[in-house]
This record gives structure tokens, C-alpha cells and sequence, in this order.
């Protein structure tokens, strides 16, 4: 099978065991758990250390950007830290359900600034509900599941979890390249290189892959807010 006709019967199969037989809240916490640790050895520019024979780095490794970026900033230094050490056999979570976009931040940051919240919302949503019902050559395709694997995987990355999703799904709908990029596009935006954009979804159009990063961008502002108005709402309380 090609790469986008494994991925949709991947994603089929998905669905089917969803009707089939749900994953226990048990099974699931140990999927987040999982993808967790492993987004922590997802290591940007190219290299991946997952504990299996799988590395990136002779493909990526002479295209990595070199641009000193640090005339443009006041801090150098300032940048992406994954949330915990490796290693670490308890790494925090934060449970999205006890602070939520919508039941909480959203309320919050338009308390700080009027309407603010609205034009989040609006963006937020209308970014993650983007799609032209296609995939590469193939028309009528429901991407749901896809759209979520990717904006719950940066979710992840950044130690929140949904207890009412199966992160096998992202195991299953996202290889080991596509997360490489995805960390690389999230957390160190300029070391991404067009190798790295090529080297995953090849038979997709551009404006495909392009949605892709509109969703990580997304993900990214909305995981980060979410920690920031939650350390607000504390103080506030």
C-alpha cells in the first residue's frame, strides 16, 4: 500500500473498532502516558530517539538551519524546555477537563480584555474544523479523526490530556517522522527545513500539509494559554 492508502485504512480500521469496543479510562490513561514519555525523546532538527532502530539524522541532518535568529530578540537564551526531564518516571499532567478553553479560559481572558475571547475562539475553532472532505486524490474523506490526532499529539507534547480520547489513535494515525516534524514546526519553528516538510505525506497537496502547520500553530497558542490563565485563575482565587 502507498503511504496515503495505508493512513486512510488505518483510519477506517480506527473507526471500526471505536463501534466495536471502547478503551477503558485505565487503557487510556497508559496510551497518554505513553506518548508522553516518547514525545520527550522526539528531539528537534531531525533527530529521533525512540528506543527502537529508527533515526532521522542522516536524512535531516545536513539541512538543519543554522540561522542566527538571536538579533531579532531581547533574550537569546528564551525559548521551547520540554515540560519534564527524561527519565523521570512521573512526568506531571494537566487534566484538561479541570481547566478547559471553553468552560474556563475562554470566560477568563475576555474578563482581561473585552472580546478577546470571542476572536481566540472564532480562530481556534475555525482552523481545527478546516477541511475540504479530501485527502490527496481521494474526495468525500471524513478527517476528523486526523485533524484530532494532531492538535491532541501537540496537546500531549505539552503534558495535557483529554481523558475522553485514546491516544493509541495518534500512535496509529501519525509515524515517526510526521512527530518529528511536528515537534520541530511547534517548538523550534526555525529548524524547520523543506526536507523535513517533504519527508512526510508525500501524495498530499500543499494546501493540505500547509493546514497541518495552521492546526500546530494552534495547538500551540491554545496549550499555552491554557497554562497561563490557569496560573491567573489560581492567583485570582
Amino acid at each position: 500500500l502507498s503511504e496515503l492508502e495505508a493512513l486512510m485504512e488505518r483510519m477506517k480500521r480506527l473507526q471500526e473498532d471505536k463501534e466495536d469496543e471502547e478503551a477503558s479510562q485505565e487503557e487510556m490513561a497508559t496510551r497518554f502516558e505513553k506518548e508522553k514519555k516518547e514525545s520527550l525523546l522526539v528531539i528537534s532538527g531531525g533527530i529521533c530517539a525512540f528506543p527502537v532502530q529508527f533515526s532521522l539524522l542522516e536524512a535531516f541532518d545536513d539541512e538543519i538551519v543554522s540561522t542566527d535568529v538571536s538579533r531579532y530578540v531581547e533574550d537569546p537564551g528564551f525559548g521551547y524546555k520540554d515540560f519534564a526531564r527524561r527519565g523521570e518516571d512521573h512526568l506531571p499532567t494537566f487534566r484538561a477537563q479541570d481547566y478547559t478553553w471553553e468552560n474556563h479560559g475562554f470566560s477568563l481572558v475576555n474578563r482581561l480584555y473585552s472580546d478577546i475571547g470571542h476572536l481566540l475562539d472564532e480562530k481556534f475553532r475555525m482552523v481545527y474544523n478546516l477541511t475540504y472532505n479530501t485527502m490527496a486524490t481521494h474526495e468525500d474523506v471524513d478527517t476528523t479523526t486526523l485533524r484530532r490526532a494532531l492538535f491532541n499529539y501537540v496537546h500531549c507534547m505539552y503534558g495535557i490530556r483529554y481523558d475522553d480520547y485514546d491516544y493509541g489513535e495518534v500512535n496509529q494515525l501519525l509515524e515517526r517522522s510526521l512527530k518529528v516534524y511536528i515537534k520541530t514546526v511547534t517548538c523550534y519553528p526555525e529548524r524547520t527545513t523543506k526536507r523535513m516538510y517533504d519527508s512526510y505525506w508525500r501524495q498530499f497537496k500543499h494546501s493540505e500539509k500547509v493546514h497541518v502547520n495552521l492546526l500546530l500553530m494552534e495547538a500551540r497558542m491554545q496549550a499555552e494559554l491554557l497554562y497561563a490563565l490557569r496560573a491567573i485563575t489560581r492567583h485570582l482565587t
